[in-house]
């Protein structure tokens, strides 16, 4: 299975447009020590012909011409994109779908919630459904292991899982209409299959226990949540806001925070991503850079390839 890494940062992307935080003026500066991010995405493929996207970023445009593997191959309109796995409803994972509006097929796997979300309560994504079998809408449920498929309901090689990680919808959805959705449909985390192969994809964890960790301990590859490195990182930086955890995300640092619950795992490689642009582990001078690396971490980025 190949996984092509084609955003890393959380949303807004680093830098993003409107900060000015030390990490961002540094940046664009050019006295930063670290890389600039898009929006997180990732594809993966089992025969580098048919590719799989999880989640849709609002940069996923650039993304798919950063990434040849992505692009049309014969005739004047197509795509080796099959399908898109999501697993919430966050601005960050859908936006990408209207770039997909151009009345090429795909499937979208997701919970029936998000697909309830999006069909019948924001008519911006009726695009998606102008003409018959645009998108086919598939439902997955967490727990229950489905096929990815390709278009013609070919055998692609590639199975996922989702997990609840979250029961928390994102803050444009009122709490009327919450209140009718189940929170476990909320966020999801991904385990995906291949050959025997296996990673997570996780770049929201509201928080952790020991189920979790046993089944990331079966995994070769885990791609977790590291969007801020203290909990109230955004209180420090700008004087006020909520704490990670208010937002879905377990911190990086601390002692209930993703680098010291996640220090037993010895199986997986392991890779922070959905790194905002305030996180000081960006900064490869950083002792929180040097922290993550004597961990046995890496920290994603855009371009990044892996085999599993």
């Amino acid at each position: 299975m190949r996984i092509e890494i084609l955003g890393s940062a959380a949303g807004g992307g680093f830098p993003q447009w409107n900060c000015n935080c030390r990490n961002c003026q540094a940046l664009r500066a050019g006295t930063f020590r670290g890389k600039s991010r898009t929006q997180t995405q990732v594809a993966l493929s089992a025969d580098n012909d048919s590719w799989f996207l999880l989640n849709a970023s609002p940069d996923l445009r650039l993304q798919i011409e950063a990434c040849p593997r992505l692009h049309p191959r014969q005739g004047l309109r197509q795509s080796p994109i099959q399908a898109v796995v999501l697993t919430s409803a966050d601005i960050d994972n859908i936006a990408g779908l209207l770039s997909l509006r151009e009345l090429q097929p795909f499937s979208i796997y997701c919970t029936s919630a998000l697909r309830k979300l999006l069909t019948e309560h924001n008519i911006v994504f009726n695009m998606l459904n102008r003409v018959p079998n645009q998108a086919l809408w598939k439902d997955i449920y967490p727990g229950e292991r489905f096929p990815l498929l390709g278009l013609g309901d070919e055998d692609s090689g590639i199975f996922g899982e989702a997990l609840p990680v979250g029961c928390h919808y994102p803050a444009y959805i009122s709490v009327a209409r919450e209140a009718e959705l189940t929170p476990e449909q909320a966020s999801l985390g991904l385990l995906v299959e291949s050959a025997g192969k296996r990673m997570a994809y996780l770049p929201a964890v509201a928080s952790m226990d020991d189920s979790l960790l046993a089944r990331l301990e079966t995994t070769d590859l885990v791609l977790f949540d590291g969007t801020f490195w203290n909990d109230d990182e955004l209180i420090q930086v700008q004087g006020s806001g909520p704490t990670a955890r208010q937002m879905g995300h377990v911190p990086v640092s601390g002692p209930e925070g993703s680098l010291q619950k996640l220090a037993g795992l010895k199986r997986p490689r392991k890779m922070f991503i959905h790194v905002n642009n305030t996180n000081p582990m960006l900064d490869e001078s950083s002792p929180q850079y040097r922290d993550v690396q004597n961990a046995g971490w890496e920290i994603a980025e855009d371009g990044l390839r892996v085999d599993l």
